[in-house]
């Protein structure tokens, strides 16, 4: 595992625990259909961070603990 992988793990689980936020809210339920609206407001911005910066803080966090990955090497 390096630190590129565990970061795409984070932010699938991340969405999907989301979405299931988003799919509780449609049901009726208020409060979580808000913290759904503030998380994906979060994901959104940690994205156009790392768009236009090229820094992304758990990228940062991952790479410090997993290493990096060695792409090019087999």
């Amino acid at each position: 595992m390096c630190g590129d992988k565990a970061q795409r793990i984070l932010m699938a689980i991340m969405l999907g625990f989301i979405m299931y936020l988003f799919a509780m809210g449609a049901q009726g339920n208020a409060t979580m259909f808000k913290i759904a609206v503030v998380l994906q407001t979060f994901v959104i911005i940690m994205l156009l961070i790392f768009a236009f910066t090229n820094f992304c803080p758990s990228l940062w966090f991952f790479n410090k603990i997993f290493g990096k990955c060695k792409w090019d090497e087999e």
